[in-house]
């Protein structure tokens, strides 16, 4: 599990699909037997000695999967939370950076198509005046080449998957991985594409493979409680 400071106080936790039940039942063990409220993200933990933790759910988990039906007990919001987010789907993975991209599909945890394409895109240089003009040509050719291979690439090897895929994941630039789905071609991706932006450092097929629990971890907000807060009996 990695942890990191939220805004607005308090920490974001990315935890396992598999390992959601034993994390809640932790932090009971914390804070006590919690209520479950059923949210638009997923599912909202109260503590009576006020924790919370929010449950978002990873990228292409149906809303309809995440909660029980109206009238249904509230610990049944949990299991059904717990089954939609472990249940193994097909996502398709774009992570781009200047120069480099990587496109895959996992299913479930594991990757089952995948291409790295890298194309040089020389730095910014110091020369001023004429040779600075040169140099910002020629660097914008390149980014403007490494665009269109990376566009390809993605609309060979996830444009055919749509159908089957149940979310669009991407990683690296954002401004890159705009240049890419910009193309019109990929527009039935783009309606794909998730809020979750990974970080991830140059793509390659490494990265790619670690990409992969990033794109499928539930992102769990805590807020702890203030110190001296009544506990509710």
């Amino acid at each position: 599990m990695r942890s990191r400071p939220a805004a607005g106080g308090g920490r974001w936790v990315d935890v396992d699909p598999a390992r959601v039940a034993r994390w809640v039942e932790g932090f009971a063990d914390r804070h006590g037997p919690s209520t479950c409220t059923p949210q638009e993200y997923g599912l909202l933990l109260t503590a009576p000695d006020g924790a919370i933790a929010e449950l978002h759910a990873p990228p292409g988990v149906p809303a309809a999967e995440l909660h029980a039906p109206p009238g249904v007990p509230g610990a049944a919001d949990l299991d059904g939370f717990l089954a939609a987010v472990s249940r193994p789907r097909r996502i398709g993975l774009l992570l781009a950076r200047k120069g480099a991209v990587a496109v895959g599909i996992a299913a479930g945890a594991k990757l089952v198509v995948s291409k790295v394409d890298t194309r040089y895109v020389q730095g910014r240089t110091a020369a001023g005046g004429w040779s600075q003009q040169r140099f910002a040509r020629r660097r914008d050719n390149q980014a403007k080449a490494a665009v269109a291979d990376a566009v390809e690439v993605t609309v060979r090897l996830l444009l055919p998957e749509v159908p089957t895929l149940a979310a669009l994941v991407c990683g690296g630039d954002r401004r890159a991985v705009d240049a890419v789905l910009a193309d019109r071609r990929l527009a039935p991706l783009s309606v794909l594409r998730a809020e979750r932006l990974l970080a991830v450092p140059e793509p390659r097929h490494a990265v790619l493979l670690a990409a992969i629990p990033a794109a499928r971890a539930v992102h769990v907000l805590v807020r702890d409680p203030d110190p001296g807060s009544p506990v509710e009996p």
